[in-house]
């Protein structure tokens, strides 16, 4: 085969894969397999969107978004969950850029006195009860970012309620919300920031993400996602009134749409900044990911494609790189996975958290075969992580 041929074919090949049908077929498509496998799952509500090339290709909905009847839309307010985690690292990246704060300096010198002397507050956990423990001191952004603080998920789920270190800081993985809430504490307590209002103004208004806020706003009332559990009862949608790092954020399918294509375009970070988040930085050596302190699992039983970035989990796969991040609660599935080749993601946002069953099929549907380890984010069966707070 002549050269030019060979070459041309190549092309051809590889832009068919970045823009494999169109957006008919590929609506053709969702709905042909999306509302089956909802039925499969008992799921009442699903939104997916689909960014390609780092810009949105498809937004769609199917369901309800109440037990009253009320239609599921593209602009229903939804629990982000911790899909927050993501934006969260986000902003703090452009924190870094503008030598706000350092990635890898200590805690230690951004506040005014020792972390265990500030008395405890209801927006953050108790830090009080690291007295007497001057590992606090080894902990960094970074460290804070991806998982490595040594935390549980939340210091209320201990047996004594009592936040603590179960492992030296960045020595290993284990998933911990009061990680990332101390590290909105250092930028709030310590640098003097309002932790919302930055990230409204940092990503929320910036890519025009309207119905998005960290805390509850009345306008949502018209257009709101309640959710369903696994045992088929609803739960109505909390009216957040405080930022929470870890998880407060409220947006919808269309919002998180464009946040994801910006990121994948690399608005708002410079390239290295953007390639910091999704650099694997810390090697994960569990099974999976709950429970969240749990043993490392035998050399032969891990993961070697999977590693914590900041703010996301990174894989590698038959597409090369990519990177998820999940968000849950005990009616909420949500799920963000993209594939740096191509700059395609799919976006998962389900107000029932049975759908989290459908999700690996949903995206495989969408960005092909990608490798991502599904077993390990949720366990042998979704169902296992069903009474898991705020991940």
């Amino acid at each position: 085969m002549p050269k030019r041929l060979k070459l041309a074919l190549s092309l051809a090949f590889v832009a068919g894969m970045a823009n494999p049908a169109s957006s008919a077929s590929l609506k053709s498509k969702l709905d042909m397999n999306v509302p089956q496998l909802m039925e499969e799952t008992g799921t009442q509500g699903l939104a997916v969107a689909v960014i390609e090339n780092g810009r949105v290709r498809h937004t769609q909905t199917w369901g309800l978004r109440n037990a009253q009847g009320g239609p599921l839309t593209t602009s229903t307010v939804m629990y982000g969950a911790s899909l927050t985690k993501a934006v969260f690292a986000y902003t703090v990246m452009q924190l870094v850029e503008e030598g706000r704060i350092d990635l890898d300096t200590s805690i230690a010198n951004y506040l005014a006195k020792p972390l265990p002397d500030y008395p405890e507050e209801d927006k953050y956990s108790s830090w009080q009860d690291l007295a007497g423990d001057e590992r606090w001191r080894m902990l960094t952004p970074r460290i804070l970012l991806n998982h490595g603080s040594g935390f549980a998920n939340f210091g209320f789920l201990e047996p004594d309620q009592k936040l603590r270190f179960h492992f030296t800081p960045g020595s290993r993985y284990a998933y911990s919300g009061d990680g990332i809430i101390l590290l909105q504490f250092v930028l709030e307590r310590g640098l003097g920031l309002d932790v919302g209002a930055e990230m409204q103004r940092r990503v929320f208004d910036r890519f025009g993400m309207a119905d998005t806020s960290m805390m509850w706003r009345p306008d949502y009332a018209s257009n709101l996602a309640d959710g369903w559990h696994a045992d088929g009862s609803t739960e109505p949608h909390d009216e957040r009134n405080t930022v929470r790092a870890a998880g407060s954020m409220d947006t919808t399918i269309a919002d998180f749409a464009k946040f994801s294509a910006a990121f994948m375009k690399g608005e708002g970070l410079t390239r290295r900044g953007r390639a910091e988040m999704i650099r694997p930085q810390l090697r994960i050596t569990t099974a999976s990911q709950f429970p969240s302190l749990q043993p490392e699992a035998s050399p032969e039983s891990q993961f070697n494609n999977l590693a914590s970035g900041l703010g996301v989990v990174t894989f590698d796969g038959p597409q090369g790189r990519g990177f998820f991040k999940g968000g849950h609660n005990d009616s909420t599935g949500n799920m963000w996975v993209c594939l740096e080749k191509g700059r395609r993601c799919v976006v998962l946002m389900a107000n029932d958290v049975r759908a989290e069953a459908a999700f690996p099929r949903i995206t495989k549907l969408i960005l092909g075969e990608t490798g991502l380890p599904w077993i390990w984010e949720y366990g042998p069966e979704p169902w296992a992580i069903a009474a898991t707070p705020g991940r």
